[in-house]
């Protein structure tokens, strides 16, 4: 066993940054009866030296100078919380090259450039963690690896992204619109101000493509991913999807089928009677299907300062007991399997139709005969409100080919007797 000091550095103070101080900080007295040695943190990498001393108790540890860090044989562990691509990614490679151990909570790296990374982590024979890059502070990516390795993982579906499930709370509990209750987000801290990554679902997106690589033990990248946003959903659809007994809400689904993995983000309606359906405001939910646990959920925080820092300190906690233990690298990549991703048209799902048509006779019938001739069943078909001679129906479809759905779709927009397309969205 190694029972001298392990040092560490953290890369960026930013609000996650300055979370793994802080949680650091606080787990000082318990670090040696928890692991066996203590853990010290020895440089901090900042962009500004003036601006980040006042984020810390010692301003000596701080450094703007990556080869203070790289070039020190002292430090066991490379903690990165910097964000984005470069100069991340070469960090990470030149530490993980460099006989370092590394933990990050880069989602758009991992997503996009995982497999570079683990690969360099195996050749190194160190720990490559990133908990954290997947919502927040609820543990998933570990669970998924080792307590559910026992499994065949046929479905993950989840809520994701903290910023759209804000802002589709608001919109089912108070009535507000999507543009209101996006500002409210904003105000509140929740949104950024460009929320293009939230609301259009490419945050989710990322996040689905590393727990299906996981899951499904095959690669699945960024760029696999069919994202939609909340951005068009209206007050109106939440109170439809009310009176048919659902929330909408924007689900990450991951499929594992006979004929290749499905990987979807967009809003959709589910039964207020699933768990995901009452998990609101910020707070993000895994719901994992396995052959022999069967259903599981993991809910919790999934962003924000302190639970993110959580994820981070427990993936540093597992890496200094795999170095005192001498088996660092023990966890690799899981994708051993190269399986297929279907393409759009192949994939199924029910959807919810609302069109504005001509109020008379024969429309219902010639919905449902455009529907039928491109094998599209209905489920439901309901009038709702009139508005001078425009008659609003909403129509629920069986699980049906996307190509077809799309093909009827098509048809119905060319139609005189329909005056809108006003929504499509889809059902779980």
């Amino acid at each position: 066993m190694k029972d001298q000091k392990i040092q560490v550095a953290l890369l960026g103070l930013g609000t996650v940054g300055a979370g793994v101080y802080k949680v650091l900080e606080s787990q000082k007295k318990e670090m040696l009866p928890k692991l066996g040695t203590e853990v010290e943190l020895k440089k901090i990498l900042v962009r500004n030296l003036q601006k980040a001393a006042a984020k810390v108790n010692d301003p000596s540890v701080l450094t703007d100078d990556w080869q203070e860090i790289i070039t020190d044989g002292e430090i066991d562990i490379v903690i990165e919380v910097m964000g984005g691509m470069e100069p991340a990614r070469t960090y990470i490679l030149e530490a993980l090259n460099a006989g370092k151990n590394v933990i990050t909570a880069n989602k758009d790296l991992i997503a996009v450039d995982g497999k570079s990374l683990m690969d360099a982590a195996k050749s190194a024979g160190k720990d490559f963690f990133f908990e954290a890059s997947v919502a927040g502070g609820i543990p998933i990516i570990r669970p998924l690896k080792q307590s559910l390795e026992a499994n065949h993982i046929s479905e993950i579906v989840g809520i994701v992204n903290g910023t759209t499930n804000f802002i589709l709370t608001k919109m089912t509990e108070e009535n507000m619109e999507f543009a209101d209750a996006l500002k409210l987000a904003q105000d509140l801290g929740y949104a950024e101000a460009d929320p293009t990554a939230d609301v259009e679902g490419l945050d989710a997106a990322r996040k689905l493509a590393i727990l299906a690589s996981i899951a499904f033990h095959s690669r699945v990248s960024f760029e696999d991913v069919y994202a939609e946003g909340i951005s068009r959903i209206t007050s109106r659809d939440i109170q439809y999807a009310d009176e048919m007994g659902c929330r909408i809400k924007l689900l990450a689904v991951a499929r594992n089928t006979e004929d290749g993995i499905e990987v979807n983000v967009h809003p959709m309606l589910i039964n207020r009677r699933h768990p995901l359906a009452s998990v609101n405001d910020s707070f993000n939910a895994v719901f994992v299907k396995g052959d022999a646990v069967g259903e599981t959920m993991f809910y919790g925080r999934g962003a924000g300062e302190l639970p993110t820092a959580s994820a981070i300190v427990g993936d540093l906690f597992d890496t200094v007991k795999n170095i005192r233990y001498q088996c660092t690298g023990h966890v690799n990549c899981t994708c051993y399997k190269t399986l297929p991703i279907k393409k759009a048209g192949d994939k199924v799902s029910r959807y919810y139709i609302r069109l504005q048509v001509e109020d008379r006779l024969g429309v219902l019938a010639a919905v449902a005969s455009v529907l039928g001739n491109n094998n599209v069943s209905i489920e439901q078909c309901i009038q709702k409100h009139k508005a001078g001679d425009l008659a609003e129906i909403v129509v629920i479809t069986e699980t049906v080919l996307e190509r077809n759905f799309n093909d009827s779709l098509q048809i119905l927009k060319t139609m005189s007797m329909i005056k809108e397309v006003s929504a499509v969205t889809r059902v779980y």
